[in-house]
């Protein structure tokens, strides 16, 4: 890597040239992480991407949690629960709960896909650019761990008043928000646009 880039806490330029793979580099004023290189970058971000995705078909394609008490029995799936929400009259959280925890975590799993594969095989289009844009700005609206760490939140209250059974979808999401975490963090931003950059000036 070469050049120097700002440090988003206190502004000073910092020269992060010469980072060898696997290397970090912070600021030497305020500590804030800057950036860390990575040589397997986009194939490590495109499996994990991948991985993300075939857990997200899992998590709405199976029950995602099953109640049990006085002998009534009630089976939840992941895709119900913005519809669940639609029929309790709150169309707009609705919308919201399913926006965050489905369709903006497909988006930027797409988007990562569609960036990383022609970078990996250092191929630049101009569409690049945009789609880059998109995926740092819509993945700060991905809500995915705030949504399981709620529902775990969640069945620790609920099991105290029923029998609570996890069914393949809660696994497969659970997974899936380990692999989408890994996917938005392991692709770095200033090495991203350093790629785009150069691919565009040669």
């Amino acid at each position: 890597m070469s050049e120097e880039m700002a440090c988003h806490g206190c502004d000073l330029l910092v020269d992060v040239s010469g980072l060898e793979n696997g290397q970090r580099a912070a600021c030497p004023r305020c500590g804030h992480f800057l950036t860390r290189y990575r040589a397997d970058v986009y194939s490590r971000t495109t499996a994990y991407a991948v991985a993300a995705l075939i857990l997200l078909v899992l998590a709405n394609s199976y029950s995602f949690l099953a109640f049990s008490a006085s002998g009534m029995e009630s089976v939840m799936t992941l895709r119900q629960t913005p519809a669940a929400l639609w029929q309790y009259g709150m169309p707009g959280v609705a919308l919201i709960v399913g926006a965050f925890i489905i369709a903006i975590p497909a988006l930027v799993l797409l988007l990562l896909i569609a960036l990383c594969i022609p970078l990996s095989l250092g191929i630049y289009r101009p569409w690049l650019v945009p789609v880059a844009r998109g995926i740092f700005l819509a993945q700060n609206w991905a809500m995915v761990e705030v949504f399981i760490i709620g529902v775990i939140v969640s069945l620790v209250k609920i099991a105290a008043m029923a029998t609570v059974s996890l069914g393949i979808s809660f696994w497969a999401y659970a997974g899936f928000t380990v692999c989408f975490t890994l996917a938005v963090s392991t692709l770095d931003r200033y090495q991203c646009w350093q790629t785009l950059e150069e691919l565009a000036a040669g």
